[in-house]
């Protein structure tokens, strides 16, 4: 997720942490991501101890949550073997310089999506913080974070691939077997997500988001197909891009409630209707501290992507 939403929810966003990596699964581990009042948002990070060091899937945005990847690993006595990153948004992709200049050789695996957005979206997205700056003379703390996000973005190739993913297939990476697939212009032009036959546990990315969907660059009929394909996965636990893992039948709730609200935006309800739709459909699975940002969330993309400025899901689906 990034520009104008995050401009616009920085200060709204609740007070969800992350600790210490959490044991999900057999040799698989989540280092939440972290969500406080007036800095942009950290993504979920899965870390796989494999045969041949750590697969880190995601890692987040800011410093200090690159480096509960380094001390995992630290504690571990592991290398980072390889980063798989499921897209190329920077809550995703933030800690990468970082984990490659402790590790340099390791691999990095992702859509070759990557390119266009750098000299797309996030140029875009550099450019709006550039001119923001001046206009938050009274609040240097918002000039200085929009500062570290343009730095961030000046770090260019290292936040990017080494290895393209080009297309869904089985690979061994660390020397260990996972199913790597690909999703185009579904979140993004390539959105990358790994099921591991071993745990039977779903690294979905940021095609699964709670507490709503965010689709600041997303064709939705296109992630609608993707959750389709999810679902055909035979995984005991699903790892979101943000919240909580969920089980089978959470993410059949999830996938209801994604349908219902792109039904709703494409048809006549109100707005109303279509974010206490969302609420309702996906009120076992959002916190209850979070209820106010998922309406927040919801409106700001009825109203300036799913409905009124259809445009922009337009360039999105046909690019």
């Amino acid at each position: 997720m990034c520009t104008r939403i995050l401009l616009l929810l920085a200060g709204l966003l609740g007070g969800a942490s992350s600790g210490a990596a959490t044991l999900i699964a057999a040799d698989t581990y989540l280092v939440a991501g972290e969500t406080t009042p007036n800095r942009q948002p950290d993504g979920n990070s899965i870390i796989i101890v494999a045969p041949n060091g750590l697969i880190v899937f995601d890692t987040g945005r800011h410093k200090e949550h690159a480096q509960q990847i380094l001390d995992f690993a630290r504690t571990q006595d592991s290398p980072v073997a390889a980063i798989i990153n499921s897209h190329w948004h920077l809550d995703h992709v933030g800690g990468n310089p970082q984990l490659r200049a402790a590790f340099p050789g390791i691999h990095v695996y992702a859509s070759a999506a990557f390119d266009a957005a750098r000299s797309g979206f996030l140029a875009d997205y550099r450019a709006q913080l550039q001119a923001e700056i001046p206009r938050e003379a009274s609040n240097p703390k918002a000039q200085e974070s929009m500062r570290v996000e343009m730095a961030l973005i000046d770090q260019g190739a290292a936040l990017g691939p080494t290895d393209i993913v080009a297309k869904s297939a089985q690979m061994t990476i660390a020397g260990r077997l996972l199913q790597v697939h690909l999703e185009t212009r579904a979140v993004t032009a390539g959105d990358v997500w790994v099921f591991d036959p071993k745990t039977r546990v779903l690294l979905a990315g940021d095609l699964v988001t709670l507490p709503a969907p965010f689709f600041e660059s997303a064709c939705p009929a296109r992630w609608r197909a993707s959750l389709s394909t999810l679902e055909k996965a035979r995984f005991d636990w699903l790892i979101p891009g943000h919240g909580t893992p969920m089980h089978r039948q959470e993410f059949a709730a999830y996938r209801r409630a994604f349908t219902n609200l792109t039904d709703c935006a494409a048809g006549a309800s109100t707005k109303n209707a279509c974010i206490d739709g969302w609420i309702r459909d996906a009120s076992a699975l959002i916190d209850s501290r979070d209820v106010s940002y998922a309406r927040t969330l919801i409106d700001y993309y009825l109203e300036n992507y799913l409905r009124h400025p259809s445009e922009r899901i337009s360039k999105f689906c046909d690019a």
